[in-house]
Order: C-alpha cells, then sequence, then structure tokens
C-alpha cells in the first residue's frame, strides 16, 4: 500500500478554521457533488442553500449569509474526508473533496510576475529545446540589463523601454504583456475539469520539458466581485509553449492539468484581499529519484494588483455569469539541473508537489501522465442531471 500523501492537518489554514471555508465534496451515496461548508465541527452541506458553489458565490453577502445559518446538514468530519481525498487512503463508498469551483470558468494570468518573464522570453528563444536555455538566459540577462520589477505595466516608462528593446531586437511576446497595457488571461481548462486536493496532476506524456507554478487563485462572482481565495497548480509544458504561443492551448489544458484547493476561503473579518496580497505561497517537489526543490512567490512582488487583471477579465467586454476563477500567476519558474547538465528541471511521475499558505492551508498532488490518470467524465450536462435526479434544480 501507498503512504499517505498528507496529514489532514496540512490542508487546513493556520488558524484552524475561524474563517469561512467553502467547497465541494463528491457524495457516493448521491453519486455526485455537493457544495459544503467547513467548520471546526465537520463538513456541512450547502446543496439545500443553493445546489452549486458558484450560485451561492453569486448571492449578495455570500459570506454573511453562511455565517448567520442555522444548523445544516453534516457530512462528516474534517479529518475523514480530507483523509478520504488521498486516493492511497480512499475508500469508495464514503465522501472525498473536489476542486472547489464547479460552474465557474477557469482563467489564468500570465506572466504577472517580472520574475518569471525571463523565463518565457527563454522557452521562446528556445522553440522547447531544454538544452539551449543557459546559454539563451545569460545573453538575455546582459541584453536586458537592469531590474525590470520597478516597471509599472502600460506606464509611459514601459512604452519607452518597449521602444529601446524593440531598437535592439529583444522584444517578445512575453514582454508585451509583462509590461504593456493589456494582460495575459486565458481559459485555462472547462468548467468541472480542474482537480482537487490529493488527485492525481497530469502532465502530457509527450512532454520533455514541464513545470508546476503554484498560484493564489482568486473566486470571482458574477459581477465582478472577488469574494475570496484558495491555491492552485496551472501544471505548464515548457517545450510545446516554447515552440510556438500558439500551442497555449496545448501547453497547459491536458486531463487533469489544473490543480485548485482545497477549499475556498471567504472574505470576511479574519481574511481579506490585503491578505492575498501580502501572502506568500511556498511549494516543495519530492521526486521518487529523491530530488527535492523548495521555493516561494511573495504576492507583493506581483507586477499588475490583482483587481487590475480581474477588471482585465469581466466588464462590460466580457461577463460571466456563473463567475470565475483567477490564477493570479507565478514567479515560479525553476532552472536547477535535475538530470543532465543544461537541461534544468522537469517533472518525472510520481513527483509529489505540496503548495502552502499560512492562511490557505496546503493543495498536495502526486503527477501523473494525463493519459494514465483516470478520463474526466462528469461534465456539466452529468451535474445538471444528477442535480435533477437529487430534486435540487427549482
Amino acid at each position: 500500500m501507498a503512504s499517505p500523501l498528507f496529514d489532514w492537518r496540512e490542508c487546513l489554514p493556520e488558524d484552524g478554521c475561524p474563517g469561512l471555508l467553502v467547497g465541494r465534496v463528491w457524495i457516493p451515496a448521491h453519486e455526485g457533488p455537493s457544495p459544503v461548508l467547513v467548520r471546526e465541527d465537520g463538513v456541512h452541506d450547502l446543496s439545500g442553500v443553493a445546489p452549486t458553489l458558484s450560485e451561492i458565490l453569486n448571492l449578495e453577502d455570500a459570506a454573511g449569509l453562511l455565517a448567520g445559518l442555522p444548523p445544516l446538514p453534516r457530512i462528516g468530519d474534517v479529518a475523514a474526508i480530507l483523509e478520504n481525498s488521498d486516493p492511497s487512503r480512499r475508500d469508495a463508498s464514503l465522501p472525498w473533496f473536489l476542486a472547489p469551483c464547479d460552474l465557474q470558468v477557469v482563467k489564468a494570468g500570465g506572466v504577472t510576475f517580472i520574475a518569471s518573464l525571463l523565463e518565457r522570453v527563454i522557452e521562446e528563444r528556445a522553440r522547447g529545446d531544454a538544452g539551449k536555455a543557459v546559454a539563451i538566459r545569460e545573453g538575455i540577462t546582459t541584453a536586458l540589463g537592469g531590474d525590470l520589477s520597478a516597471i509599472v505595466p502600460g506606464s509611459a516608462e514601459a512604452a519607452r523601454l518597449k521602444e529601446w528593446l524593440v531598437e535592439r531586437g529583444i522584444w517578445s511576446q512575453y514582454l508585451e504583456v509583462a509590461i504593456g497595457p493589456d494582460a495575459e488571461v486565458f481559459t485555462k481548462c472547462a468548467s468541472l475539469s480542474a482537480v482537487g486536493v490529493g488527485a492525481d496532476v497530469g502532465i502530457y506524456s509527450k512532454s520533455t520539458w514541464n513545470n508546476p507554478e503554484p498560484e493564489v487563485v482568486l473566486a470571482v462572482n458574477s459581477r465582478g466581485k472577488v469574494v475570496g481565495a484558495t491555491l492552485g497548480n496551472d501544471v505548464n509544458l515548457r517545450d510545446f509553449e516554447g515552440r510556438s504561443a500558439l500551442l497555449l492551448s496545448k501547453a497547459k489544458d491536458n486531463n487533469a492539468s489544473c490543480a485548485i484547493g482545497p477549499f475556498f476561503r471567504l472574505f470576511d473579518p479574519t481574511f481579506s484581499f490585503d491578505d492575498v496580497r501580502r501572502m506568500e505561497v511556498h511549494m516543495e517537489i519530492s521526486g521518487p529519484d529523491e530530488f527535492r526543490l523548495e521555493a516561494a512567490s511573495a504576492m507583493s512582488r506581483i507586477s499588475r494588483d490583482p483587481q487590475a487583471i480581474v477588471n482585465q477579465t469581466i466588464g462590460a467586454h466580457h461577463q460571466y455569469p456563473d463567475g470565475f476563477v483567477l490564477f493570479l500567476g507565478t514567479m515560479f519558474a525553476p532552472v536547477m539541473d535535475r538530470d543532465e547538465p543544461g537541461k534544468g528541471f522537469t517533472h518525472k511521475v510520481g513527483d509529489i508537489v505540496r503548495i502552502r499558505s499560512r492562511s490557505l492551508g496546503m493543495l498536495v498532488n502526486r503527477v501523473n501522465h494525463s493519459e494514465a490518470i483516470a478520463p474526466w467524465t462528469f461534465g456539466l450536462s452529468a451535474l445538471m442531471r444528477n442535480l435533477a435526479k437529487r430534486g435540487l434544480l427549482g
């Protein structure tokens, strides 16, 4: 029997459950999911309030409503359901946690940290060949010179820098979205396709250069209001994106290539949007080859304020009636050699990725090939049929 993937206590915020933690649980007896409220005294079914978490987050003052609810049906202990979310310990007859989002579209911001900009440009120039990265990195670092982190995207100073770089032949589409006026915001994956805590996370088997991307993920309702946050792994195939930016969908969207969780922590007196802005995200990779890598990402170093990225995603130009979740980007771009010198980091099947934040808990997943992970079959039509069968659609 495989060793347990995690200790359930690690998945909770360091302050326990004083805030509003919401998520989704698969309930075998119902053959479907329910939105839940996670409290110290257990995991409680919210399907009587609304059948989907997206609908709950779309309510006016969702946090206030949830804080004042009368007793709810109790599904089980937090510890038991978290432990059952680990496939190595799962009893398929008992509930387990899913990714906390359901009908929301999964969006992602790209190149939002100057610290990871260099690696995007390297991918582009290396055309997906990891072996060329070292020489290109040295050349671009010399050409770019000083620290770009002080540049305000879309500012007059950024425009002057762009002109200077274009003249020297080192402009890039990644520089455009890093310091230009328009943020890169793309659709990471389809609604309901993200995996949650404990699940295998997928890399396409044809990729030979890839990495996790630990990120903060915002929960945004249909009115564009940010109501909470969680953690995410925006798995990326560096070789595919490096060959062509038009391969972004292949680089980003494969079976189980998006992990989100373990729960959304809603904004309330214990947790605010400013706490997100000050947050540090820590990541650890431990491999079956005894490889170990640790890194940290400080949200204070993001080049665009999270609210500004939200504003570029939703508005008069684009609506999301079920809300959306938004990956805020990462400053993590591993360059440590894992195997051959100069080849940098890439995943191996069996890697365990742990992404932590003091106020959001821990998201942990084991890496596998996308083709080897159970295919995604429970989509929107299956959800609607299940909710109708349970009498939850009014």
